[in-house]
């Protein structure tokens, strides 16, 4: 009797943990659909949370690189400047070789992939190498996260690959925030590739004028009718952005310096945004330098030593013949109730431990 009143108690037990577990699934809030939109036409590839558009990944003839533009928030606000693909009136318009988001770097083998297109859209530069798009593949959508492998082709100006790129991109939608992970695999073909300290890298964005750091300096605007105006930027209106390291320093102080993570922060129409790159600790040179400029660019680079500690110390890497060096970087883009420095450095920690 004993025996089968023990029994009858342990199936209540697990019928009410069954049933209380079903209905806390129930409560959780459907994760959004992320889901790809490839046009072969028009050299594009579409990321989708549920009905909103999260990035755009391109790789047309007029771009000397892959990019990913734009780059919008959970309420679509872009975090991304549109010169040159879509300029806007009183954006600065220099530097149109910085695009989007992107991957490159200013010394391979003596050329300069990150600098190339600095004539602007089309155009390529002497010296330029160029990162031509072979294919994507393994596309997976899902629930809350998507991904796809990205194959590039790093080229010499006489199209010889001087390295090949594999690429592994992840989308991530978590409540208000949106997350891009990428692993890229850069192997060496026949010969040594040297890659030399510059400062001119490697994975980098470059903001909306929002995000930019106030600057009294002159700056190069782009207007409604097309035309560049050259002007001292005194008023700074609605520009309201400011970095943050991982090791608390702050505003144009970063530039130069090493961290886990950096954020820049601001406002875009009154809506806090925030944007945070994090290193990898399997990066090479980790914790990366920070190519961090109030202009609007963004920049994780780990070689730009020399640079970056005035000359007291260099950095030259290079990957041999036949080897591969790989590269790991989380972009964390948040609007609406900023992130706690505790819940970045617990992304952080999360993409760390991959």
């Amino acid at each position: 009797m004993k025996k089968m009143r023990y029994c009858l108690f342990i199936v209540v037990i697990v019928f009410v943990y069954s049933c209380n577990s079903k209905s806390a699934k129930q409560n959780e809030p459907e994760k959004p659909g992320v889901t790809f939109e490839k046009d072969a036409d028009a050299k594009t590839l579409e990321v989708w949370v549920d009905k909103q558009l999260l990035t755009t990944f391109r790789w047309s003839e007029n771009l000397t690189k892959p990019v990913f533009y734009p780059i919008l928030t959970a309420d679509s606000y872009d975090v991304t400047r549109g010169f040159p693909i879509e300029p806007r009136a009183g954006e600065r318009a220099d530097h149109p070789h910085q695009i989007g988001m992107w991957f490159t770097y200013g010394n391979v083998n003596g050329l300069d992939f990150w600098g190339n297109g600095s004539q602007g859209l089309g155009t390529t530069n002497l010296n330029g190498g160029v990162i031509k798009h072979l294919e994507t593949s393994e596309l997976k959508e899902g629930k809350g996260e998507g991904s796809f492998i990205s194959e590039e082709s790093w080229q010499d100006t006489t199209g010889t690959e001087i390295l090949h790129e594999k690429t592994e991109y992840h989308f991530i939608a978590q409540g208000e925030n949106r997350i891009i992970d990428r692993m890229t695999t850069l192997t060496a073909g026949e010969n040594d590739v040297q890659m030399p300290d510059t400062k001119e890298g490697m994975f980098g964005i470059r903001a909306a004028r929002s995000l930019e750091l106030p600057d009294n300096g002159n700056i190069l605007l782009y207007n409604e009718d097309g035309t560049t105006t050259r002007t001292r930027d005194t008023l700074n209106a609605n520009i309201t952005g400011n970095y943050t390291s991982s090791e608390g320093v702050t505003g144009l102080e970063v530039w130069g310096t090493r961290a886990r993570w950096m954020r820049l922060q601001g406002k875009t129409d009154g809506e806090n945004i925030s944007v945070i790159i994090c290193d990898h600790p399997q990066n090479p040179n980790y914790p990366t330098y920070w190519h961090a400029r109030g202009y609007g660019l963004f920049a994780a680079n780990p070689f730009g030593v020399k640079d970056f500690t005035n000359g007291a110390e260099t950095f030259d890497f290079s990957i041999p013949a036949g080897q591969s060096a790989t590269f790991r970087y989380r972009v964390i883009i948040n609007s609406g109730e900023q992130l706690s420095i505790d819940k970045i450095n617990q992304l952080a920690d999360e993409f760390a431990s991959e």
